[in-house]
């Protein structure tokens, strides 16, 4: 579990703070007692999740551009930071397709100013523990097996996206190897670790082109939900499980040095990978309405079919495991989401939702209480 203790007055530096994850990750710190400092964008939506949770009251914020090395280094010495989470990034499959320079510039020479500010604050005494760099269960070359990736499996990616992700995975092995390597831990003091999360679904997520949002969205226009690949297999996990592996392995970094500095896959259970239609018609049955759906004509991009990742590592040397199931995931988004629409204080429900998954608790899905609308 997360040890409180721990965190209590730890500097963390987050990089992309404003987006989606990057929001849920600073409440949840400063929830835990940490002195956290973010640098990022402005939010990249209207409505968002840093200014509904009103999180820019709770951390010190710092808008900038990871593709300015000067800002990034500027904001790394002035923080001095213990941790660095490194979030920043272009998320999104169809819009690299339609802007692949920027999401090289943004993931791949972002990653580069991140740890080059890291490998310049060290030089100059800044004692930096540990280090995650965020990619993507994407970053793999994509071999439509049903069975889960594990991470020494080939890095690929076949959209501008996932292949930029598996870029800055290579430039972090790089740093790692010249920069952070266990032969000169004694000098450098840095544990250095990549996290490759799932799908990542939860409150809080106005993105376009990913499946909840629009769905989201889809409802409460009362339309009709389009999907475009409705057989497509995903690795759906809730925005904490993975928040949660990031937290243990920053500890464990801290703890134990480079023997946790490699890289980590953080996702759902086997069954709990799912496919885009069944996703829709649990989260509706969860809902309570059903404006029902349609496959989208809008396909002209190629998507990955099958995509499951092996967490073995993770439970083995971690410790970590999911804890609320893909259902329980879906009752969540269904209730932060009709709390957001009945204008409710947005930081106690999320909150509401931290408290008692740092604890552990789990409870039954909606579709399996007697009288539940699913199945």
């Amino acid at each position: 579990m997360i040890d409180k203790g721990f965190w209590r007055n730890k500097k963390v530096l987050i990089t992309g703070h404003t987006g989606f994850k990057g929001s849920w990750l600073c409440l949840w710190l400063h929830e835990l007692g940490a002195n956290v400092t973010g640098f990022s964008l402005a939010p990249p939506t209207t409505p968002n999740l840093f200014e509904s949770a009103g999180i820019d009251k709770l951390v010190h914020s710092i808008i900038g551009d990871v593709r300015s090395k000067e800002q990034v280094q500027e904001a790394l010495f002035l923080t001095r930071p213990d941790i660095v989470i490194h979030m920043a990034a272009q998320p999104l499959v169809r819009f690299s397709y339609l802007s692949p320079v920027e999401t090289y510039a943004v993931n791949v020479l972002g990653t580069v100013h991140v740890l080059e500010a890291v490998r310049q604050a060290v030089d100059s005494g800044i004692p930096i523990r540990a280090v995650i760099n965020v990619t993507t269960d994407k970053c793999y070359e994509n071999k439509e097996w049903s069975w889960g990736y594990r991470e020494n499996d080939r890095l690929g990616g076949y959209d501008p996206y996932s292949n930029s992700k598996a870029c800055s995975e290579l430039v972090t092995m790089s740093y790692r190897h010249s920069f952070f390597s266990a032969a000169t831990y004694a000098s450098h003091g840095v544990a250095l670790a990549t996290a490759r999360a799932g799908n990542v679904i939860g409150g809080g997520d106005w993105a376009q082109d990913r499946l909840i949002p629009d769905c989201i969205r889809a409802i409460g226009e009362g339309r009709k939900i389009k999907i475009r690949n409705p057989g497509a297999v995903r690795p759906w996990q809730h925005v904490l499980e993975p928040l949660r592996g990031y937290l243990m392995l920053a500890q464990s970094m801290w703890e134990e040095g480079v023997s946790f500095a490699q890289s980590w896959n953080f996702g759902p259970e086997d069954g709990d990978a799912k496919p885009v239609e069944w996703m829709v018609e649990k989260l509706l049955a969860s809902w309570g309405e059903n404006p029902g759906y349609e496959r989208a004509t809008d396909t002209t991009w190629h998507e990955a079919h099958y995509l499951k990742l092996d967490c073995s590592l993770a439970k083995s040397l971690l410790g970590w495991k999911p804890l609320w199931s893909l259902e329980q995931a879906l009752d969540k988004i269904v209730e932060w989401n009709q709390a957001y629409l009945r204008g409710e204080e947005m930081r106690a429900v999320c909150l509401s939702q931290i408290e008692p998954f740092m604890q552990g608790e789990t409870e039954q899905p909606k579709s399996s209480r007697k009288g539940g609308k699913a199945e």
